[in-house]
């Protein structure tokens, strides 16, 4: 089978296609032969060595992916053959075969394709987790997302809209604040030309927002804390900024505003019922035609670094997706 493989840490230049034996199948286990892999941005970390998880080298990357089941190992209850499932592993998705547990398999509705399958549970699981578990977000409160022409910030601002809240989105550039307006932002801005913190203020008349999403960190974490409203929740998702802030704890006091911290993966591994429920909720709402992946990029299995560079040159709006046949779509 081929792969995309990383035998030494680095860029996205590291990642080499190969000619793999495929994975041998045991007891409890299902072969799938994959379709697409989403593209997230800890797998450009994980080849540079600097995500939390550090697999051993050579690994293949890929956190999600979609499929068709093409052999069940001895004892595989609940799969059946020729059945469409998204893949989640850490890693291992950019890959023409994989060979999972049934537990790391959602069956694929028909109405999403493999590509959009395969975009769906890292991203919107993480958002999901964030404003339902953590934030409780309500209908009609204000929810200000930065990074929102990103996979997990776009994920947000859809699922924002869906529950009813007032969405802002934060975003550089005409193009990734138009796919938010389209994924339901009420109001958008360009954190190029304004000051997001004054923007924000003004468009609430001065109260400031309930919920902030911030996967970037930095200076937007500072400068969020300075637009929060009273009582309001502030979601640490990441810090693709590079600085991870300090709190000066004067604002959380003054504001009686809460930080919350969160990883959707090991709220899934502490919480699998709660994280099933999500998962459930995500599907059926992709189902429904109420949220999909944008994918902005695709790009076949032979250049998987191409989708690493995408990300790292922060030129994807929502996701980009490595297909791995023509059945990708």
């Amino acid at each position: 089978m081929r792969a995309a493989v990383c035998r030494h840490l680095g860029g996205p230049e590291q990642l080499r296609l190969e000619e793999l034996p495929p994975p041998d199948i045991g007891p409890g286990r299902v072969r799938v032969a994959m379709r697409a892999a989403g593209a997230n941005f800890p797998d450009l970390l994980m080849v540079a060595g600097g995500y939390q998880l550090r697999p051993d080298l050579p690994f293949i990357p890929g956190m999600e992916g979609a499929g068709v089941v093409t052999e069940l190992g001895p004892g595989v209850d609940g799969v059946e053959l020729g059945q469409r499932v998204i893949v989640r592993m850490r890693p291992g998705t950019y890959a023409e075969e994989v060979v999972v547990p049934p537990g790391s398999l959602i069956p694929l509705p028909d109405a999403i394709d493999f590509a959009a399958g395969a975009s769906l549970t890292v991203a919107h699981r993480t958002a999901y987790h964030a404003l339902r578990d953590r934030a409780r977000l309500q209908p009609g409160e204000t929810l200000l997302v930065h990074g929102a022409g990103g996979g997990v910030g776009l994920a947000a601002v859809e699922l924002g809209a869906v529950f009813g809240a007032r969405v802002i989105a934060v975003a550089g550039g005409p193009e990734k604040l138009a796919v938010a307006r389209a994924k339901g932002a009420t109001e958008t801005i360009d954190h190029r030309e304004t000051d997001f913190r004054e923007a924000v203020l003004a468009m609430t008349d001065g109260a400031g927002a309930d919920v902030v999403y911030d996967p970037v960190g930095g200076d937007v974490f500072d400068q969020s804390l300075r637009c929060i409203a009273w009582g309001g929740r502030l979601l640490v998702v990441g810090f693709a900024d590079g600085r991870i802030p300090t709190i000066p704890m004067n604002y959380p006091l003054l504001k009686g505003a809460s930080i919350l911290g969160l990883r959707a993966g090991e709220h899934g591994r502490r919480n699998p019922e709660s994280d099933a429920r999500n998962v459930e909720a995500i599907m059926t709402l992709a189902a429904e035609g109420r949220i999909a992946p944008h994918i902005s990029h695709r790009v076949p299995l032979a250049r998987a670094a191409d989708a690493l560079r995408l990300l790292d040159e922060r030129r994807v709006i929502g996701r980009v997706v490595v297909e791995i046949s023509d059945g990708a779509a």
